[in-house]
Parts: C-alpha cells; sequence; structure tokens
C-alpha cells in the first residue's frame, strides 16, 4: 500500500474523498472497493446505472468510476444524467481499447477513461491526479477578475461565464479550463503536454489524446466549425491557441 503524501493525509482526516464506484461485474467491484478503501477513500458501490446516479445524488462523491457495460442503462447514459447535477470526476472503465468508446465515453462528459484489466496501482494514481487537479480558473493561474473577447466570443473568469454573442455557453470544469487557459495566453501557442499540465496537474497520468476530444466537445459548444474555427484553433502537430473569431 502507497501512503498518501502528507497534506493529503491532513485533508482526508477532516474528510475522505468519496468515490461512487458503478461496476456489474461483482468480484471486481469488490476489489476496487478494498484497494480504494485501503488507500483512505470512502467507498459506495452500485451494480447497475440507476442505484449508481441514486448513489451520486445520495453522497455527493468527488469521483465515480463507472462501468460502460452495465445491465440496465449504459455508462454513457449515466454519465449524461450524472453531468445534470454533478460536477464529480468521471472515469469511464472499459474493455473497449477502440478510439469510438473513448471519444463516446470523453463527449459524455466523462474526465477520463482506463482500459480493463488495470493494475490497482494505476487506478490509485490516476484518482489521485484528479484530486489534486485545479478546479478553478484561480488555481489554474487564470486572471478571476479578467473579462476577455474574441471576435463574439466573451470569457468572463470573475463570473465564470461564456456567451458567444447574446448565448450563455455551458460547459464541463474541464472545457472550462481549457478555454480559459488559452485565453490566458491568447498571444502563444500551448502544445498538448502544456494544456494537461495546466488544466489537468503536472501529475496527471494518462492519453493527452483526452485533450483533442475536450476541444471538440468544446468547439460543438461554441458553435465553432472545426475545419474552419472561428475560436479554437489547431496547430497542427504542436497544440492549439485562441484566436480572435
Amino acid at each position: 500500500m502507497t501512503m498518501p503524501a502528507a497534506d493529503e493525509l491532513r485533508a482526508w482526516r477532516a474528510r475522505p474523498p468519496r468515490i461512487v464506484v458503478v461496476e456489474d461485474a461483482t468480484e471486481m467491484a469488490e476489489a476496487i472497493r478494498l484497494t480504494l478503501a485501503s488507500e483512505g477513500f470512502e467507498v459506495r458501490v452500485a451494480h447497475d446505472g440507476d442505484t449508481g446516479l441514486e448513489l451520486a445524488r445520495s453522497t455527493a462523491p468527488d469521483v465515480v468510476l463507472l462501468d460502460i457495460d452495465l445491465p440496465d442503462i449504459d455508462g454513457w447514459e449515466v454519465c449524461r444524467q450524472l453531468r445534470t447535477f454533478s460536477d464529480a470526476y468521471v472515469v469511464m472503465l472499459t474493455v473497449h481499447a477502440d478510439e469510438f468508446d473513448r471519444v463516446l465515453g470523453l463527449s459524455s462528459g466523462a474526465d477520463d477513461y482506463i482500459t480493463k484489466p488495470f493494475s490497482s496501482r494505476e487506478l490509485v494514481a490516476r484518482i489521485r491526479a484528479m484530486l489534486r487537479r485545479p478546479r478553478t480558473a484561480r488555481s489554474a493561474g487564470v486572471d478571476t477578475g479578467a473579462v476577455q473577447r474574441f471576435g463574439e466570443l466573451t470569457i468572463d473568469t470573475g463570473l465564470r461565464e461564456i456567451r458567444v454573442g447574446e448565448r450563455v455557453v455551458e460547459l464541463s470544469h474541464l472545457e472550462y479550463g481549457i478555454l480559459a487557459t488559452l485565453a490566458a495566453h491568447s498571444r502563444q501557442t500551448l502544445s498538448r503536454g502544456q494544456l494537461l499540465g495546466r488544466v489537468w496537474g503536472d501529475d496527471w497520468v494518462g492519453d493527452d489524446h483526452v485533450i483533442d476530444v475536450h476541444v471538440s466537445n468544446l468547439r460543438r459548444k461554441l458553435g465553432d466549425d472545426p475545419r474552419h474555427p472561428r475560436f479554437v484553433r489547431t496547430v497542427r502537430g504542436f497544440g492549439f491557441r485562441l484566436g480572435d473569431g
């Protein structure tokens, strides 16, 4: 068992991070529960989507581990419903390694995915990295009093409000983090690695493919044509920058 860092232990004594595991395979769910409980997490388990949603409503978890293949409603639909009332970090658990499933999971509102089989060490590392991730613009180094305009796009980091013209755009934490970070460095092109470090945290563990999926979701919500984007522009082979519309 790997011991948490001292600052984590102090925080966890006040309230251990809550995790809801939604996994229909009983043995796997129990193995995950035992692993996470031994690391100091408060863990609840559900074996179907409806029960998982009820647990998430009643316990307000920090992280939800969500299997895709559930006996009632699939994990993608659970994630979509979860996003209507919870800002918990969501990690999709999947046996499918193909790009379609990864993209669909992240497009449903998940933050990350992990492919089965996975080691307990990798799972714990992913969760800890998420919990250390900056959740606000201030902690990510963004000026929270700024109002910036890029053509029709307005980013008000004080109100945490995004508008395209007069339309208010609802973004997830990560989508907002990407956009606010690009706005804070509007004269620069940020690489995928730089965005991962600023938005996900320097100790993030996982596939940098998540950046592209979240940028795709962000463009869709902004009404940005990916072939001719006005706002979030791709610098081929490097990363992204914010355009002026």
